[in-house]
């Protein structure tokens, strides 16, 4: 949305500038880094952790809907 974002790829990596996005494959590694400050917008499955594959003090459970 605004603010440049690099994500890295086992392969390659690919920066997005506002407006452009990016659809990582289900189970591929990436690792977003934030050039400058950004304003993103992510869609994710309604139960992916915060911590991706990997339970830790940091990891928050999803709550159920209401």
């Amino acid at each position: 949305m605004s603010g440049k974002l690099l994500i890295r790829l086992r392969d390659r990596e690919v920066v997005l500038e506002p407006g452009e996005f990016l659809i990582v494959p289900k189970g591929t590694a990436h690792q977003p880094v934030a050039l400058e400050e950004s304003c993103v917008l992510l869609f994710e499955p309604a139960g992916t952790l915060n911590t991706g594959d990997r339970r830790n003090a940091l990891t928050r459970d999803v709550l159920p809907r209401a």
